[in-house]
């Protein structure tokens, strides 16, 4: 997107040292960590207002408490795995939206998670959920998102949004994030790079089959369906090409690829009357 903006000086001054800093130690990227953390959160306000508006963000009140605390259980055994380099620093808060013919997960920059629950009506498995969770985490956690972002809208817009200063492009940086727009289209690299940290996060679990993101792309090249798929199953490399190269990151690291229990995943279904 080419737009022209006026850049305040103060602006070009932090822009300046940010240029300066070592990209190599920052994840590869001209945006502080708290950068992240600021757009995230004015995206997910964003994302959280647009859903809300459309009565299908399911908040986390007495209504829905029993499904957010499976739900929780999930995405903490995967947190808290020991591989997620932003554990502590991102904010990993998970929201339910209510939208049955979509298959899709995604998170934030600064790791704000959103998922649908036509992708928990049509899986069966909780490793498969649990390893499109792992992606959706290494996204965040890697910093796919703001590299995304950065190379689409310019590290200024991105900063004047993280500031709170742009509204207008924080609703298309919004809308672009979720996919009601074109999505956010990860390069191969980033995609292979949050299959195989899939691997990483949920064999660090010791609890989930560390293959468990595989099982997913197995089942949605094996099932008809007329919803939307998530973006991460049309871009490239293709479903096959991934289940071989997820299998053989299980293989080499030797971890867990036995089937958990689908215990809470059976309960988020059922609490969600799914």
């Amino acid at each position: 997107m080419n737009k022209l903006i006026t850049t305040p000086c103060w602006l070009l001054s932090l822009l300046s040292l940010l240029l300066l800093s070592s990209c190599d130690g920052n994840d590869g990227v001209i945006f502080s960590t708290q950068d992240d953390i600021s757009l995230g959160a004015q995206v997910a306000h964003e994302v959280d207002s647009t859903y809300r508006a459309k009565g299908q963000l399911l908040e986390r009140n007495s209504t829905n408490a029993k499904a957010y605390e499976h739900m929780d259980r999930i995405v903490n055994r995967v947190l808290n795995s020991g591989q997620v380099k932003y554990r502590n620093e991102f904010a990993w808060n998970v929201k339910i939206i209510k939208d049955d013919e979509t298959l899709n997960a995604f998170a934030t920059p600064g790791g704000h998670i959103y998922v649908f629950t036509g992708l928990i009506k049509f899986l069966e498995d909780e490793d498969h959920f649990a390893g499109v969770i792992a992606h959706e985490i290494a996204h965040a956690d890697k910093r796919h998102s703001v590299k995304q972002l950065q190379r689409d809208y310019g590290i200024a817009l991105l900063l004047s949004v993280a500031l709170g200063n742009n509204p207008g492009a924080l609703q298309q940086i919004a809308a672009q994030v979720t996919g009601t727009l074109a999505g956010l289209r990860f390069s191969r690299e980033a995609e292979t790079e949050a299959d195989n940290a899939s691997v990483a996060y949920l064999g660090g679990t010791e609890y989930y089959a560390c293959d468990g993101a595989a099982g997913f792309f197995i089942k949605m090249n094996s099932t008809s369906q007329d919803a939307n798929p998530p973006e991460f199953l049309s871009t490239h490399p293709n479903p096959e090409n991934r289940v071989q190269n997820i299998q053989q990151q299980a293989q080499e690291a030797g971890c867990k690829t036995a089937t958990a229990p689908d215990t809470d995943f059976n309960a988020l279904k059922s609490s969600l009357k799914l």
